[in-house]
């Protein structure tokens, strides 16, 4: 009988839906490329504790992404939205915001 480790090696096995492709990095982020070696090794037969070992993560992580795959597939390895206000500086403006404040000179009302 396998040990709540091994939960859901059967249901990985085979079925890793493109994971292998995200597991080999490219320009993916790294987050994400490691969250499919995860799943790959546990797709291979290696419990929650050994993929922890070899891809120096906890075996809490391990789970986390294994549940997330087994029962979202692909899109379980994606991140999730994350709580709190959205953020006020678009991606697209940080790099024109640190240029201004770097690069200008700061009116009378300096200290």
């Amino acid at each position: 009988m396998a040990g709540p480790a091994q939960a859901g090696a059967g249901a990985l096995r085979g079925r890793t839906g493109g994971a292998d492709a995200l597991g080999r990095g490219g320009r993916r982020p790294r987050s994400l490329a490691l969250r499919a070696r995860i799943v790959l090794r546990c797709a291979e037969g290696g419990s929650n504790k050994e993929v922890a070992a070899e891809l120096g993560v906890s075996q809490g992580t391990v789970n986390r992404w294994r549940s997330r795959f087994i029962r979202l597939r692909l899109d379980g390895l994606s991140d999730e939205p994350r709580p709190g206000r959205p953020p006020s500086i678009l991606p697209g403006q940080i790099e024109d915001v640190l240029t201004a404040t770097l690069e200008s000179t700061p009116g009378k009302d300096t200290h």
